[in-house]
């Protein structure tokens, strides 16, 4: 009879889960025995770089992703990364090792006492087996359920003596091969009414969330503006963890603002607004105001039932997005609407000294390749480059929805290894580099072709902008001076280049994204938040 541990692999390799990234502890080391040849194994030395690397993976690649983290410690480690992870919408199977059966019961070193609540309430569902042989069968629960929409993180702790039991060949094969699929199309009388309400209004809109690019219903979101002549606007930045739709197409308006009142402010004058594939909506700071404009309705497709059941207002259908906006289509007429006026491109910025965030994006923007990638943690210079860059082709964009720092420097290694064809730019701060800082190791390990681009502003610029809209006051900690992301990163062994002007920029991007090694760019900005 088969073990535990080549049944589980048996699983993992039937389920194309063979890219595994972990932080291995004695509790994990008889998991990962004789570990298989066909298997990729992505070491992070820590926890919350792992769970950040498969993030990025599994986005990147559509795939269930496993993460493999120390017990206890581990798992409290990670805990940041995993709360990204689930904003995420991220399909990741966390396994963690817990203390040998007999010895669970006297607490002895490295127990997690209390494993199936600890990742509560960040994770879809959370389980030790009962029994050795139950294993197989509980991580293919989990692969199946982090899989399944809403998409999202599990969690199985597993004691690390269940590996050399042995279970049921038959029971461990039907667990195995069993396929689970749970795309489903919303009630086609439903749709028909969604379609009846949009080609009547007189001036609908349209809100693109980042399920549409998980779903790969890009260019059946690009249909319906086109055939509907819709004005079309990101979700808020802070949700936005994916671009929705192509921001250089003459229908799309920009990136609605974060907050109650200003969002409803921006709608004015439409009269319906659909939203796809987005919560209703990801605000944060709280600025109050009517959550909608006077006479306007809202309707949500949404493949989340808590994202449809937790908005404020307006109507939802809960089914996948890609599958309903094709069934949309179907039934909605050419509209006689005038088309909306076209979208002006980027605003031109002039030269400024010292460099602003808006004039390196600019730089970005010129040696930036058609099919890069972009993952981005500089928050206060989110806004500068969705606006001169423009991204417009799906999977351009990676952002953590959750808000929490350690994400950017992490995903992008797992976005590289999961499209190692593509060329990934991680655009980050260099108070955003300390939370995940180790990823750096794991960049240069797996010979990953990420170009690093520090915009060191030397604050935490995205604060001091939440202080002046909470009228916060003499608040220590928000300044950053003498980090030198350069010096750290070639400690880890990437070749790093301090730039000072425009030309330099644009000169070290384009030959660090040509480069077949990881490379880090710094360049020193202006303070504040960049806009445009």
């Amino acid at each position: 009879m088969p073990t535990v541990r080549e049944a589980s692999f048996d699983l993992f390799r039937e389920q194309g889960m063979t890219t595994m990234f972990g932080n291995p502890g004695s509790t994990e080391l008889p998991m990962l025995a004789d570990f298989p040849s066909d298997f990729r194994y992505v070491l992070g030395l820590q926890e919350a770089v792992v769970v950040g690397m498969a993030d990025g993976y599994a986005q990147a690649s559509g795939r269930t992703t496993v993460a493999n983290l120390h017990t206890a410690p581990g798992v409290g480690n990670a805990m940041g990364a995993i709360f990204n992870a689930q904003a995420n919408h991220s399909p990741l199977l966390i396994t963690a090792g817990q203390q040998a059966r007999a010895q669970i019961t006297l607490q002895a070193n490295l127990t997690n006492r209390d494993a199936i609540r600890m990742p509560h309430p960040l994770v879809k569902w959370s389980y030790e087996p009962a029994r050795a042989e139950d294993v197989p069968l509980a991580l293919a629960h989990g692969a199946h359920l982090a899989g399944l929409p809403p998409k999202g993180p599990v969690f199985v702790s597993l004691p690390m003596d269940d590996w050399y039991a042995e279970v049921d060949e038959a029971d461990a094969r039907e667990a195995i091969t069993r396929r689970v699929d749970g795309r489903a199309v919303a009630d086609p009388a439903a749709v028909r009414v969604l379609a009846d309400r949009l080609d009547a209004a007189a001036n609908p809109v349209m809100i693109a969330g980042p399920d549409i690019d998980a779903s790969d219903a890009w260019q059946d979101a690009i249909a319906l503006a086109e055939r509907q002549r819709l004005p079309v606007w990101a979700t808020p930045a802070p949700g936005g963890g994916r671009l929705g739709f192509p921001e250089n197409h003459p229908n799309y308006r920009g990136v609605l603002p974060p907050a109650i009142g200003p969002v409803g402010q921006t709608l004015e004058g439409h009269d319906l607004i659909l939203v796809v594939g987005s919560s209703v909506f990801p605000y944060y700071p709280y600025i109050p105001g009517p959550l909608l404009p006077d006479g306007a309705k809202l309707v949500a497709i949404t493949s989340d039932p808590d994202e449809a059941a937790r908005a404020p207002m307006g109507d939802a259908l809960v089914a996948d997005v890609k599958l309903t906006l094709a069934a949309l289509l179907e039934d909605l007429p050419e509209s006689t609407r005038p088309a909306p006026e076209p979208n002006q491109g980027p605003q031109e910025i002039p030269p400024s000294d010292p460099l602003n965030p808006s004039t390196v994006h600019t730089a970005l923007a010129e040696v930036f390749p058609e099919d890069g990638i972009v993952v981005l943690e500089s928050p206060t210079s989110t806004l500068a480059l969705r606006n001169q860059m423009r991204l417009s082709r799906p999977g351009s964009y990676y952002f953590a929805a959750g808000g929490g720092l350690g994400f950017g420097l992490a995903a992008s290694v797992g976005v590289q290894l999961a499209q190692p064809d593509r060329p990934v730019v991680c655009v980050i701060g260099e108070g955003s580099v300390q939370y995940a800082v180790s990823a750096f190791w794991s960049a240069v390990a797996y010979k990953t072709p990420i170009t690093f681009l520090v915009v060191r502003n030397e604050e935490y610029g995205i604060l001091k902008w939440f202080a002046e809209v909470e009228q916060v006051e003499g608040a220590p900690g928000l300044d950053l001076p003498k980090l030198d992301v350069a010096a750290i990163a070639e400690g880890y062994g990437i070749a790093a280049h301090r730039v000072k002007d425009r030309d330099e920029v644009r000169d070290a991007l384009s030959r660090s994204i040509a480069s077949s090694q990881p490379e880090l760019v710094e360049v020193p900005v202006a303070p504040g938040m960049a806009l445009f």
